[in-house]
């Protein structure tokens, strides 16, 4: 055999074994990441995700790919952003966003593990058959949001003893504002006081809503667990201190953007939670014997700077009962 020929013949051996070394290499996982909001209001909590996918021991870019869909708040977009995370047979969908998402990329799978963050009843929503084992292919963190309310509203007329109308920003096309509401209004009664509902569902909305409010004598204001209000939050607790309306809230960040009061679980920490559950099913577990998890520790979070000026003395009661002041 001449050189020439021999090493043609080993060049062809080598690119063919190199081509069966690559066949045989398990194939990067992907996760398809849907939310109905936008992403840079929700930067933090996709940085939470990551971190308990890299407590997995997955890394994007790495070991493990991750395919973005945002709906920018128009919630009519999910069920085609789901479908296309479908169509391109994703590991998972991490489901974000409200409730209103995982319906959406349940709607598009019935075999693709789906993990969400629910806000009120998971069974109550069908995205599984129970809280303890899921079933089917969706499991996820349940925020418990309509639980908290009474609380959160206890909290507020704590704080501003005076309010004898509260009013509650709620997002028309949640399927839980009259639930949201209907609750508040018989709480409300119960005191001797009364609702003032405010709605919003764009982001010309929300100014219009709190002139209505201050119109009708609102003496402060209770903000719906709403991902569309979630990714608006610094708009919110700006209108609500330009209007002097002392406001309390689902999560911290909103506290954090200069909002006076939170009560709730860790928002952050349900991301978080679907990050380590990603890891798990990449690894072969299935996401119906992965329960859904419930938060148990729910924080107060009180901004003194915002509380002073609205004049607002912090009674007794919730300077023991707080987790954290903000300066």
């Amino acid at each position: 055999m001449k050189r020439r020929e021999f090493t043609s013949l080993l060049g062809s051996a080598v690119a063919s074994w190199s081509l069966r070394a690559r066949a045989q290499q398990p194939a990067v996982p992907v996760i398809g990441f849907l939310n109905s909001a936008s992403p840079g209001p929700f930067r933090p909590l996709v940085d939470a995700f990551h971190q308990g996918l890299n407590e997995t021991g997955y890394v994007e870019g790495r070991n493990v790919h991750i395919e973005y869909r945002w709906a920018g708040g128009q919630f009519a977009r999910l069920p085609e952003l789901a479908a296309d995370l479908a169509a391109r047979r994703v590991s998972l969908i991490a489901a974000t966003g409200g409730a209103i998402s995982a319906r959406a990329a349940k709607g598009a799978t019935s075999t693709i593990p789906v993990l969400f963050i629910g806000g009120a009843d998971p069974v109550a929503e069908g995205l599984v058959t129970s809280l303890s084992q899921p079933g089917g292919n969706a499991t996820g963190v349940a925020l418990r949001t309509l639980e908290l309310m009474p609380k959160r509203l206890q909290l507020l007329r704590e704080l501003v003893p005076s309010a004898a109308a509260i009013a509650l920003l709620v997002n028309p096309t949640d399927v839980t504002n009259e639930l949201e509401a209907k609750d508040v209004e018989a709480m409300m009664r119960a005191v001797g006081g009364h609702m003032v509902l405010l709605k919003a569902s764009a982001e010309n909305d929300f100014e219009p809503a709190f002139v209505s409010g201050v119109r009708q004598q609102a003496d402060a204001l209770l903000v719906s667990p709403n991902p569309f209000f979630t990714a608006r939050s610094a708009q919110i607790v700006t209108l609500a201190g330009r209007h002097g309306m002392p406001a309390a809230y689902p999560w911290r960040e909103y506290v954090d953007a200069g909002g006076l009061m939170s009560y709730g679980p860790s928002i952050a920490g349900a991301y978080h939670q679907i990050g380590l559950y990603a890891g798990r099913i990449l690894k072969g577990e299935k996401p119906s014997n992965l329960p859904v998890h419930m938060p148990a520790k729910f924080d107060l979070i009180i901004n003194l700077k915002t509380a002073k000026a609205l004049s607002l003395t912090i009674p007794r009661t919730l300077f023991a009962a707080a987790t954290e002041f903000i300066e």
